[in-house]
């Protein structure tokens, strides 16, 4: 379907202009898209369900998020880690990746987006405050204008406009289009949410509004959106996950949905991606139950205080899983010597590992089961 022209620039190249959105033809959608949509929304709601029950369900949430930074980070190229960004947060400096911030503000920028929505609308104005978030103060930040949509024509692949891949609309242009995205973001109509959802991310990326960060704001707004219209009580659903494992057919639907109008393929794909991602999260939410069991009797076998204390560390390491002494003592409140002695025990037990094994002085120990339920592949 058209949903705009790429239409000749003074300067010598041509841009894509959009027509008014949502299009006013009908999309056409195919009874793989009601399949697929059924399926998407039903995983959804058992997702839904399934983590309410999970205790200190804020702590996980911790590291949903982690998750999603990273790797939403990775997709444009960062080469830190989700372990990486853990232990930044424990000061933990030894051999980090210079990158690492750019996972640190998106953890940032995403807890702001879900705070603000609280007092805010989804909104160009809320979008413009976490893309300043997002950049200010990161590498990628120099000659970006963090926090402002751009005032110079951008563009996706090539060196300049006249070979790139995609021209975004022109800046007179960009301005009319997002007129029209943030009144389809509060526009009540029957189309389904997730099916909006997906729309809007890909109309987002067509516009590329900023000079850097269009594709992590892009993913922003997915958790945003789905949070704003209750499709989910609580951000547990981050499709980063998906589009990084299909990374080339992620941007590939894309560009034909800009290139070529290819609306429906896209949808069906971002469907499939709800469905993939709900599934393996209600997976990891029965595996963190279980888990969690198995370490509570754990503790219980070291008796005494230290069983006290060592559900007081239990609970903060599901929140922050790679760890040194000095914040379990700063959790349980406990002298050096007796931290020591704590996390001597939690390794005896199976429950911290420490990660280099070779070190003697300036230890770091992580969690190594809870960790894996959220970076393996």
């Amino acid at each position: 379907m058209k949903l705009g022209d790429f239409t000749q620039q003074p300067q010598g190249f041509k841009a894509f202009i959009p027509v008014k959105f949502p299009p006013t033809e009908n999309i056409g959608f195919t009874p793989q898209t009601d399949q697929l949509h059924a399926r998407a929304s039903f995983l959804l709601g058992k997702l839904d369900g399934i983590t309410q029950l999970l205790p200190d369900l804020g702590f996980f949430i911790f590291m949903y998020v982690r998750k999603e930074a990273a790797l939403s980070s990775e997709i444009e190229g960062t080469q830190a880690t989700m372990s990486d960004a853990i232990r930044a947060e424990v000061e933990i400096t030894k051999e980090l990746p210079k990158d690492v911030d750019r996972i640190l503000h998106y953890i940032e920028a995403m807890n702001q987006g879900l705070s603000r929505l609280e007092s805010l609308p989804l909104s160009l104005r809320l979008v413009r405050e976490v893309h300043k978030t997002l950049l200010e103060g990161t590498g990628d930040a120099h000659g970006k204008t963090p926090g402002e949509f751009r005032k110079t024509q951008n563009w996706i692949g090539g060196a300049s406009p006249a070979t790139a891949r995609f021209v975004p609309p022109p800046v007179d242009e960009m301005h009319r289009v997002l007129d029209d995205f943030e009144k389809f973001l509060h526009a009540e109509n029957e189309m389904p949410p997730l099916i909006k959802t997906a729309l809007m991310h890909a109309q987002f990326e067509t516009i590329h509004p900023f000079l850097d960060g269009n594709g992590r704001v892009g993913r922003l707004l997915v958790t945003f959106y789905l949070c704003q219209q209750g499709i989910l009580e609580k951000p547990v659903l981050y499709l980063s996950e998906f589009f990084k494992k299909n990374r080339e057919a992620y941007f590939d639907m894309l560009e034909r949905y800009h290139n070529k109008g290819e609306v429906v393929p896209w949808v069906n794909f971002f469907l499939e991606g709800v469905a993939t991602v709900a599934e393996r999260a209600i997976e990891t939410s029965r595996s963190i139950n279980r888990l969690r069991e198995e370490d509570i009797a754990k503790i219980h076998t070291l008796g005494g205080s230290r069983s006290k204390t060592g559900m007081v560390v239990l609970k903060n390491l599901y929140r922050l899983p790679i760890v040194n002494v000095r914040k379990i003592e700063e959790w349980a409140g406990l002298s050096r010597p007796s931290a020591n002695a704590l996390v001597q025990k939690l390794v005896e037990v199976g429950i911290l590992e420490q990660r280099d094994r070779r070190t003697t002085y300036g230890r770091d120990f992580e969690y190594k089961k809870y960790l894996r339920l959220f970076t393996k592949e």
